[in-house]
């Protein structure tokens, strides 16, 4: 917890008697480890732990009581993830430093975990190649593509960005979008079907100074500060980890430099979730604004595009946030930078 040490708040007898008790019991302490590693949901511990849903559901709700983990309520299902604030969190992290990461029991929980994190990212890649094209049944839940990326145009601003970062590029339409802006845009995404459409796309517009590549989000292929701009276009409710990717994002932004997150806002269209491989139903601005500081960033915008007060059916609201890394840079360091890792 950040700040004054001596301002943080001292766990009470009473407390540190309880927080001691939740880690004492070896499957809760097992899920402090796979927590502490990235957000997961009940049914995720289920497979993970091979316990029944009850037991994992009653450890979850003594962790929580200490203090040591906190829930995200999200639709039909509810997230948990280590406690950010708080002595509990912090006694957390002090137990789990104590802990033999190379215990075998420990090991087979992280593969385990790993598997199923593997087994999402295969699923969202296998909504990407059979959608590679189609995206009007989504867009029509939304305010019409072209006011949103009249909107995404205007919140990045004019630039010129010496690299522009579109992260999950999918068609590679944020390439095109900001290409006169740009010396040189390269999109990253795993899927092998949509970068082959996105190099098309690319190829026939003749932006021969926008490139893609394949990468994964949670370990870009570039170096720490080398990119001006950094795009993440409705690519963050497809994560398992969301928090990771922007932590991933933060890092290669250069001081001074933008980072443009599109999503949707909070909603309740499970349907998204069962067909087209959504892992989040939307996320609220207080934690993309924590995640952000978490990170690094200042928050320097918020924008929401709901849809009209006459739409019929259920909508969805498309948010914005621009942020940006405090700092301007050298301009020996623009003209002198090299790009890393990728050629």
């Amino acid at each position: 917890m950040a700040g004054d040490p001596e301002a943080r708040p001292e766990l009470s007898l009473a407390s540190a008697v309880g927080v001691l008790k939740a880690v004492a019991e070896p499957t809760r302490l097992r899920m402090l480890v796979l927590l502490a590693q990235g957000e997961l949901n009940v049914k995720d511990l289920t497979r993970v732990l091979g316990q029944s849903q009850p037991r994992i559901s009653r450890h979850l709700k003594l962790l929580s009581e200490a203090g040591l983990v906190e829930r995200a309520p999200e639709g039909s299902w509810v997230y948990f993830r280590l406690a950010e604030d708080g002595r509990g969190g912090e006694v957390a992290r002090q137990i789990l430093q104590g802990v033999d990461q190379t215990d075998p029991v420990l090991v087979r929980d992280r593969r385990r975990a790993e598997a199923l994190q593997h087994e999402r990212q295969d699923a969202a890649q296998a909504y990407f190649q059979s959608h590679a094209a189609d995206w009007d049944r989504i867009r029509a839940l939304h305010v019409a593509e072209a006011d949103v990326e009249a909107a995404v145009a205007s919140a990045l601003g004019p630039g010129p960005f010496d690299l522009l970062v579109d992260l999950g590029t999918g068609t590679g339409r944020m390439l095109e979008l900001f290409a006169p802006r740009f010396r040189r845009g390269i999109g990253l995404d795993l899927s092998p079907a949509m970068l082959a459409y996105a190099r098309a796309k690319l190829e026939r517009a003749g932006l021969m100074h926008a490139q893609v590549r394949q990468g994964d989000i949670y370990d870009l292929p570039l170096g720490d500060r080398t990119a001006d701009a950094v795009v993440m276009h409705q690519v963050l409710h497809f994560l398992s980890d969301p928090q990771r990717a922007m932590r991933e994002a933060a890092r290669v932004l250069a001081p001074g430099g933008r980072l443009l997150i599109v999503d949707f806002a909070p909603h309740e269209l499970e349907f998204l979730r069962e067909e087209y491989a959504h892992e989040r139903l939307g996320f609220a601005a207080p934690v993309i604004g924590q995640w952000l500081a978490d990170a690094g960033l200042q928050l320097v915008e918020t924008r929401d595009l709901a849809p009209a007060e006459d739409a019929k059916g259920d909508k969805l609201t498309v948010s914005l946030w621009l942020a940006d890394r405090p700092g301007a840079r050298a301009a020996a360091d623009a003209s002198g930078r090299k790009l890393e890792r990728i050629s």
